[in-house]
């Protein structure tokens, strides 16, 4: 975790993926794969603060970086989440500078912004001292802003210049839905997504984005998207389930045809 932040502002590839099954287990399963990141769904899963807890205990006992995309910008999601060990945020429906000087506050220590505990999971339940914690959270803490409306995408230049904004997060599919769209790669779409990868290397900021498998990973990668959030479990689950059902299928048709 503690490296995690300077992967992801030196534009290495990395890879994850949204967890939306609510279960300590899939972390521990997760983590020994070869994934950089799991991403907890709070947004469109069913992750009350308790699961969330569990899920992110288990990510800081492993070390493996584990952030949260919350179901509001509130500053109080904001603090469960980086109290209960998150290595970072993922706010959706970032749409103003003001909502991103928001965000980038309350993930902040300081007047005004984050409020500060030492006896906190994340700050090593009162075992450390301030000086320690507080670096902690300028070498780790990530907030990433989420694009999702056309009103995000025309700001995108001025969000991704606010400090304490780490990365720019391009959502398709609400782009989509707001263009009036049903395709995640309209035209409309792709071109929303390319000025927002501008806006975001013009402020030296990470630019991210969902990718629902590899295969979307050149286009994406010539955008300017470094950091990918694929699928998520409940997708690999069914590739999974469907493969090997198909091959069995096809292989008892193969044979009684013989």
């Amino acid at each position: 975790m503690a490296t995690f932040k300077d992967k992801m502002k030196s534009g290495e590839t990395l890879v994850g993926t949204f967890l939306k099954t609510p279960a300590y287990e899939l972390i521990e399963v997760l983590a020994k794969s070869k994934l950089d990141f799991i991403c907890l769904d709070a947004e469109h899963a069913p992750f009350d603060r308790a699961r969330m807890d569990a899920c992110l205990a288990m990510a800081r006992a492993l070390d493996f970086p584990v952030l949260v995309r919350l179901p509001v910008g509130t500053p109080a999601e904001v603090l469960k989440a980086l109290d209960s060990g998150a290595v970072g945020v993922v706010v959706p429906h970032v749409d103003s500078v003001e909502k991103a000087r928001s965000i980038a506050s309350a993930a902040r220590f300081g007047e005004g912004g984050r409020g500060y505990a030492g006896s906190t999971r994340w700050a090593g339940f009162a075992t450390r001292p301030m000086t320690d914690v507080l670096q902690q959270s300028t070498d780790e803490t990530i907030v990433i802003a989420q694009i999702e409306e056309p009103a995000g995408v025309t700001a995108a230049a001025d969000i991704a210049a606010v400090d304490g904004i780490d990365g720019l997060f391009v959502g398709p599919a609400d782009l989509a839905v707001c263009y009036g769209k049903t395709d995640m790669t309209d035209p409309a779409v792709m071109d929303a997504m390319r000025e927002t990868g501008k806006a975001a290397k013009a402020a030296n900021k990470a630019f991210m984005t969902f990718a629902a498998n590899a295969g979307a990973g050149p286009e994406l990668m010539d955008m300017g998207v470094t950091m990918f959030f694929v699928a998520s479990e409940h997708a690999f689950m069914l590739r999974g389930a469907n493969a090997e059902a198909t091959a069995f299928k096809e292989a008892g048709t193969a044979g009684g045809a013989e």
